[in-house]
Parts: C-alpha cells; sequence; structure tokens
C-alpha cells in the first residue's frame, strides 16, 4: 500500500507541474496587453513600459514564470492587478465560499442519488425504474441557468421561502448563511443527481447479475444484508470516480450557478479575472482548481484501493 501511494503521490507532483507551466503558457498567450487594460487607451509608451516593468512582464518567459511558481509555493501568491489587493487571501475566502457549496451540494447529491440508483437496480426494467432514469436525465438535461431561474421563481418567489440572492458577507456562520445556499446547492444537485444514479444503477445490475450474489441468496442471506455486505461495496467503484471529477466541477466549475445566485465563490472570481485580464489572479485560480482536481482524484484512486485490492496488488506487481 506504500509504494502505490508513494506513486500517486509523484503522480500528483507531475500532474501538478506540467498544469503550472501549461496555465503560464495559456495567460501569457492570451490576446491583450494587460498594461495597456490597467491604464486605458490613452496610455503613452512610456507609462506603458513603467507598468510591464513594475509588473516584471518585461522579464524573459522562463524567469517569469519560475519567479511566479517559487512564489506560489511559498504562498507569495502575488497582488491583483485590477484591485491591486493581495492574491492569497482574496482566493482563499472565495475557495471558503465553494467549499460550503460544494458541502451543501454533495450532502444532497450524494444520499439522493445512491438510494435512487440503487433503488432503480434492484428494480431493473420495473416501472419506479423507468420514471427514475427519465426525471433524472430530464431534469439534468436543462441548463444551470434555466433550472437555476425556475427555482428562484417557485422558492423566492411564489412561496418565498428561500432568498433569491446568494451574496454572502465575510466571516458570516454558517447557519446563517444555510437558507441562502440552499437555491444553488439544489440546482448543482439536479445536475450531478442523473450521473450519480445512473452509474449507480449500472453497477447494481452488473453485481446482482454475478454468481456471488444467487449464491448467498440461495443460502438463505436476505436480499437487504447481501445488497449491503456485497453489493454495494463494488457497484459504487464507478459512483467514487464521479464525486471525485465533481468536486473539481463543483469547486471552480459553477460559474453559472454562482452568477444566477450572485454567490461570491471561486468560479466567479475567475469570471473577473478573464474580463480584467488579471493574469496573476487567473493563474492562482486555475492552480487552486487543479490541485483540487488532482488531490479529489487521489482520494479516489485511494480509496478504490481500499475498497477493491486487486487494484493495489496489480499495481504493485507491475
Amino acid at each position: 500500500m506504500i509504494q502505490y501511494l508513494l506513486r500517486r503521490l509523484i503522480l500528483l507532483g507531475g500532474t501538478i507541474l506540467i498544469s503550472s507551466l501549461i496555465i503560464f503558457l495559456i495567460c501569457r498567450l492570451l490576446p491583450g496587453d494587460v498594461a495597456r487594460v490597467l491604464l486605458g487607451r490613452e496610455a503613452g509608451e512610456a507609462a506603458l513600459a513603467a507598468l510591464r516593468a513594475e509588473l516584471g512582464l518585461d522579464q524573459p518567459l522562463p524567469l517569469q514564470y519560475l519567479n511566479w511558481l517559487i512564489g506560489f509555493v511559498s504562498g507569495d501568491w502575488g497582488i491583483a492587478y485590477s484591485t491591486r489587493q493581495p492574491i492569497r487571501p482574496l482566493v482563499l475566502e472565495r475557495l471558503t465560499n465553494s467549499l460550503l457549496l460544494a458541502g451543501a451540494t454533495l450532502m444532497l447529491s450524494l444520499p439522493l442519488g445512491i438510494a435512487l440508483g440503487v433503488w432503480a437496480g434492484w428494480r431493473a426494467g420495473k416501472l419506479d425504474d423507468t420514471l427514475i432514469s427519465v426525471s433524472t436525465l430530464a431534469v439534468t438535461g436543462l441548463p444551470e441557468f434555466v433550472t437555476g431561474l425556475l427555482l428562484i421563481d417557485l422558492f423566492a418567489f411564489r412561496l418565498r421561502w428561500l432568498p433569491a440572492n446568494s451574496s454572502i458577507r465575510p466571516d458570516t456562520p454558517f447557519f446563517e448563511i444555510l437558507p441562502q445556499l440552499l437555491l444553488p446547492a439544489i440546482t448543482a444537485t439536479l445536475v450531478l443527481l442523473a450521473y450519480i444514479a445512473r452509474l449507480t444503477r449500472a453497477g447494481v445490475i452488473s453485481e446482482l447479475e454475478q454468481e456471488y450474489t444467487r449464491t448467498a441468496l440461495l443460502k438463505g442471506l436476505s436480499p437487504l444484508t447481501m445488497l449491503r455486505r456485497h453489493v454495494l461495496r463494488n457497484a459504487l467503484l464507478p459512483t467514487i470516480t464521479v464525486v471525485a471529477i465533481s468536486l473539481g466541477w463543483l469547486i471552480s466549475g459553477l460559474i453559472v450557478v454562482e452568477n444566477v445566485y450572485n454567490y461570491p465563490g471561486i468560479g466567479r472570481l475567475l469570471t473577473f479575472a478573464i474580463d480584467r485580464r488579471d493574469l496573476l489572479l487567473l493563474q492562482a485560480v486555475a492552480m487552486v482548481t487543479v490541485v483540487i482536481f488532482a488531490v479529489a482524484n487521489l482520494l479516489a484512486d485511494l480509496m478504490y484501493a481500499l475498497l477493491d485490492p486487486r487494484i493495489r496488488l496489480g499495481s504493485e506487481e507491475r
């Protein structure tokens, strides 16, 4: 297990390093001039050159990359071009908000999606299986902004149960912001629900067709016990991958949801950095997202290895 973990950690470090280089190069290839964006069209060449020198944009690209990477690893993420504020506390504040939203979404989507998937798999081919599959796919097929607007109209304007605006202040206690998290979390849950349910359903059906499940039933084991002790352990393996990938998406990919509800997450910060062409802020947000994706996939690999020792043993044999 230790060798398996070391291999995954080395792969994690290499992935993050290569991603950092790609992020840096893409940001430098974006059209437009940062100095021109900050100073305006009427700025003279002397002022533009002075600002480029101040921002370090006149240095060779390899030197710029090394300075940025060393600063990022050491915790010095620089100053945002557009707001002149330190980037690190700003990104961490927005990341905390996104983690709250992601946590609320997973608390809703995981139990519901797994329960629907298990029931649909157990009742495969029956009417309730068809209803679950069709309804979850229909909801997932709607764009996030359509789902969000429908939920706002129903729960905020008609029923007046929840606020339509999810803008939260820093340092607000969790239980005070919980009502503002519910609508964005429900919107994101409806996006994930079909994926989790369908993967769980397919896993349950596959395991129920195995010989060991039929043998367990013939020996008198109750269907519920057999399902809980044996089927779910193997059936949930593909779902773990979806959850790991979804975590990265929930952190930075909910740009539409955050804009619909005016939620101050890291997705909205990403669009702000792109609009202002704030390269350092954009690079910091992208790197944080890459690290979260990489760590989430590492955790998924470790859970795979714990649930299915054949994966770990196969890796160690190679």
